[in-house]
């Protein structure tokens, strides 16, 4: 398997939104008059503009990784025509209204001298639109929205802006009650944006409702490989209460299956909030970047002492995240929602695993 384009689209789109967030705060450094001897301003001014130049090298390398990857299909026009892509179309379509803000600033940067100062400077606030346009695609479209480093980087990201906003309040020169309700605006963004993940990219099935092609997402089939739990193994032995994180670890192995099929396997274990054992199979037609166009699928989780405790299938699959339906022989449901990493070199699968209680389930 070959995912070098996909590798480098994630690190250059988190790149690129690290960089666009220190653009804004070096921003709000320039509009405060911020200098002396050893940081002049004009130094302020310089790193704000390299910045902006350095986050459009990273946005370009962003957008040519993903038009070259074959996994997604979005095209070039996709990166600057907002809401047309195939692929999670209002997610894909903030990347591009985001790119475009940026290229808007810095193209008339370029003839500032013509369009007048004034005029420049009310373009320039582009750069503070794009940021949450910017940071709204990535974890909207993004397959590492539920990790934990991408939730921590979003935090960051977020915590610096606010402060330079409010840096940037507090030296106003407004009226004492003005500025308050400009904090408090800015704080209740926040929060609604922290909502909105909650209820979105965080969310159980998020892959389907942000736009994903159903020829991506997993056909729901009958089980192919485990078997029935035995009547030794019908004891009630259960997972921690739900819902609950657990993190795997895990080997991958693949095999060719009659037909020109191929067969992936995924063993492991789950520590850490939910200890057992988590085994995935997913067999398919072999795509040409390396993955796998799901024909049947099977999986069982339970505990070291009792491995077919759930049994079921992969019932959605996006690039490396999936969800998966299990019941156990009491009938009780239960759903994992997963999202891997894999080591090309080494075969080592590692991955965080969320357990919940379907919904309408007893």
């Amino acid at each position: 398997m070959n995912h070098d384009y996909w590798y480098a689209t994630r690190g250059t789109g988190a790149a690129a939104l690290i960089l666009l967030t220190l653009v804004v705060a070096a921003g709000v450094a320039g509009s405060l008059r911020l200098r002396g001897e050893r940081w002049p301003r004009f130094l302020v001014v310089g790193l704000h503009r390299n910045l902006t130049l350095l986050t459009l090298v990273f946005l370009g390398v962003h957008v040519g990784t993903t038009v070259l990857d074959s996994y997604t299909p979005i095209a070039l026009r996709d990166a600057v025509l907002p809401f047309g892509a195939r692929y999670r179309p209002v997610w894909v379509g903030l990347g591009a209204v985001a790119l475009d803000l940026l290229l808007a600033l810095t193209l008339t940067s370029f003839v500032r001298a013509r369009i007048g100062h004034r005029r420049w400077r009310a373009l320039h606030w582009l750069a503070y639109a794009a940021w949450p346009v910017a940071l709204a695609h990535g974890l909207g479209t993004g397959s590492d929205a539920r990790f934990a480093w991408m939730q921590a980087l979003a935090v960051a990201c977020v915590l610096a802006v606010l402060g330079a906003v409010v840096v940037r309040v507090a030296r106003a020169a407004a009226p004492r009650g003005h500025r308050g309700l400009a904090l408090g605006a800015a704080l209740m963004v926040a929060v609604a944006g922290g909502v909105w993940y909650r209820s979105g990219p965080a969310a159980h099935g998020w892959a389907a409702r942000a736009g994903t092609p159903k020829t991506l997402l997993a056909k729901r089939v009958t089980r192919a490989a485990p078997d029935r739990p035995t009547p030794a193994a019908r004891r009630i032995v259960d997972v921690p209460r739900l819902p609950f994180t657990t993190h795997l670890a895990a080997r991958l192995s693949t095999a060719r299956e009659p037909g020109g099929l191929v067969r992936v396997d995924i063993r492991g274990r789950t520590s850490g909030g939910g200890e057992g054992v988590l085994w995935i199979r997913l067999t398919g037609e072999p795509t040409v970047d390396g993955g796998v166009q799901l024909t049947a699928s099977g999986v069982r989780y339970g505990t070291r002492s009792d491995p077919n405790l759930y049994v079921g299938s992969v019932r959605e699959l996006s690039g490396r995240q999936m969800v998966i339906a299990l019941h156990n022989a009491a009938g009780r449901r239960l759903d994992l929602d997963v999202a891997l990493q894999i080591d090309e070199t080494t075969a080592a699968v590692t991955g965080v695993v969320r357990a919940v209680r379907p919904e309408g389930s007893q």
